[in-house]
């Protein structure tokens, strides 16, 4: 079996940190591959650069989708975010599958009537514990937590707010309360980075650390000595794509 992937690239990693690292989309190859547990089903990649106006010629040219972070924010009221924000609608009308992280778990809720906005705790980063909500309705697919909590690498400053009215809350953090959402079987996002290596998360943060309050970027540094389950949400990504 063969699995077409389409990444949407909604930004480009700092130029100084792509030769230790490489660029967002071979970030989810590396992890997706990692991932792969089942010898019968073949992974291939398609990389869109939305964040320079490339898109598919056809919807259903690659089974499914995965929408990456970015600097940028999902109520900007650029040209190229506004026109991400339509092809996240046509996928959803489509009912094609889609996993959003970060940006993308924020542009589903923007997209599709509900709301992001800057958090008022400000900068989330580091190795956050994300807990499920009891709540979480059977066809939203909470099995793929198994009512277990895990931890992903954060690096926002924006969130949701409110999730789309269609969609279903799966988890939280501490301080963000809109941590993983579902949209019937076909949507799947993440606030954090499942993609995020250790090694890339403390290389950011550093280059970035002018940017954060000292306290908060102190905290996450010394949480990157935690364990992350990037590779176990890379197995539920697998299943929720191919089910």
């Amino acid at each position: 079996m063969k699995l077409v992937l389409g990444i949407l690239q909604a930004d480009d990693v700092l130029g100084n940190l792509v030769e230790d690292h490489g660029e967002y989309p071979l970030m989810f190859e590396r992890l997706l591959r990692a991932a792969n547990s089942n010898p019968q089903l073949q992974l291939e990649f398609v990389t869109y650069k939305v964040n320079k106006g490339i898109y598919p010629a056809d919807i259903d040219e690659v089974d499914a989708y995965i929408m990456t972070g970015s600097k940028s924010s999902v109520y900007e009221q650029t040209p190229w975010v506004l026109e991400l924000g339509k092809f996240v609608r046509s996928l959803h009308q489509r009912q094609k599958k889609f996993i959003g992280i970060c940006f993308g778990h924020q542009m589903v809720a923007q997209a599709l009537g509900g709301e992001t906005r800057p958090a008022e705790n400000g900068w989330s980063l580091g190795t956050k514990q994300t807990t499920p909500q009891r709540n979480a309705k059977p066809e939203a697919q909470p099995d793929l937590l198994a009512g277990k909590s895990f931890k992903l690498i954060y690096s926002h400053q924006d969130q949701v707010t409110l999730p789309a009215p269609c969609s279903t809350l799966l988890a939280s953090t501490d301080i963000c309360p809109v941590a993983m959402t579902a949209i019937g079987e076909h949507i799947l996002s993440f606030q954090g980075h499942p993609e995020f290596s250790h090694d890339y998360a403390e290389a950011l943060y550093r280059l970035r650390e002018k940017n954060y309050p000292p306290a908060i970027y102190k905290n996450a540094m010394v949480s990157l000595e935690q364990q992350e389950h990037g590779a176990l949400v890379a197995g539920w990504i697998i299943d929720f794509i191919t089910d």
